[in-house]
């Protein structure tokens, strides 16, 4: 914090972003109902930490000085009134103890991907380049889907209401059944039904479904499988380093589109913005791939679908900086 102003208590918050395997710490500071700053940003292994408070107080004396009373908390599992229990993270979060266990007079729970949806609300267009259709920034009213690829597929949905307000609707969209388009993705959906009998979308567009693209590829063109695992495929993609992974990795761009499309056209969405931890790294390999093509394939609806604006989650915290404009919305 030396060699700035601190800002006023009143309008700093904490803002937490809990996965399976990192605890994202920042200060945010409020302001009419939006993130004015997000500052101070710390990473923690929950491994190394036998739970939130003993996070909390480490990221206190990181810090070295006391942290706000007022916090958001996104989580990577449901939220609800109980106990709740993370996804590929053995803590455990009781709403109703965290003020005693943090010191805190406000406390904001809700999904990482609902957080998501917050963030797309109030980041401005720096953080959201385009991906296909028309450029300028999104629409300010009417609905607008965000799909994440990650670990997982996450969906939601932004309404976005005239003067500003705007709703985020928190969906398991992810897990809607995967449809192929094409004789390759009818032999991907056949491997995918044998190994986990129904398929869904997530099974292919996220973060292992590149190794599943990358291996029935391989079996198509008769080439032996090099790869270990989804995160090698991915790393050999990214750099152009294994032409077959290349191609997974168009593939999935192109799935991705698929998908995308047949939830804006679920939604009667006006914008999507595609999010997640692989969106800044597959943005620049969208446009080469045949996303838009895929995103506009439907039938009757193409002239419609393309002119849908999509758009790129580029921001490095999406997370803290969502949970934290949800606090600031819920005042």
């Amino acid at each position: 914090m030396a060699g700035r102003e601190a800002p006023a208590r009143g309008d700093e918050v904490v803002a937490i972003d809990i996965g399976g395997t990192h605890a994202r710490f920042a200060l945010a500071r409020l302001a009419g109902g939006r993130v004015v700053a997000l500052e101070d940003v710390v990473v923690l292994r929950t491994a190394e930490h036998d739970g939130l408070p003993a996070a909390w107080r480490a990221f206190a004396a990181r810090l070295g000085r006391p942290l706000p009373h007022r916090a958001a908390l996104a989580v990577a599992c449901p939220v609800s009134t109980g106990v709740l229990k993370l996804t590929n993270n053995p803590w455990t979060i009781d709403p109703a103890a965290l003020g005693d266990e943090l010191g805190l007079e406000q406390c904001l729970l809700l999904n990482d991907f609902g957080a998501v949806g917050h963030a797309v609300a109030q980041l401005d267009a720096n953080h959201l380049p385009s991906a296909a259709g028309p450029e300028g920034s999104l629409p300010e009213q009417g609905v607008v889907s965000i799909v994440g690829a990650g670990t997982g597929l996450g969906v939601a949905v932004l309404l976005r209401h005239p003067g500003g307000s705007y709703e985020v609707v928190e969906t398991e969209g992810g897990h809607i059944g995967f449809t192929p388009t094409d004789d390759f993705e009818d032999r991907l959906l056949h491997r995918l039904r044998a190994r986990h009998g129904r398929v869904s979308a997530e099974r292919v567009v996220s973060g292992p479904g590149l190794l599943a693209i990358y291996e029935v590829l391989a079996e198509a063109e008769g080439r032996p499988v090099t790869a270990s695992g989804d995160r090698v495929v991915w790393e050999s993609a990214l750099a152009g380093e294994d032409a077959l992974a290349v191609a997974a990795l168009d593939r999935f761009c192109q799935c991705l589109g698929t998908v995308a499309g047949d939830l804006a056209l679920a939604h009667g969405a006006h914008a999507l913005v595609v999010a997640g931890g692989l969106a800044p790294r597959i943005l620049p390999r969208l446009p080469q791939a045949g996303f838009a093509a895929r995103f506009a394939a439907k039938g009757r609806f193409e002239a419609r679908m393309r002119g849908i604006p999509v758009r790129v989650l580029t921001h490095p915290q999406p997370g803290l900086f969502g949970a934290a404009a949800a606090l600031a919305q819920a005042g």
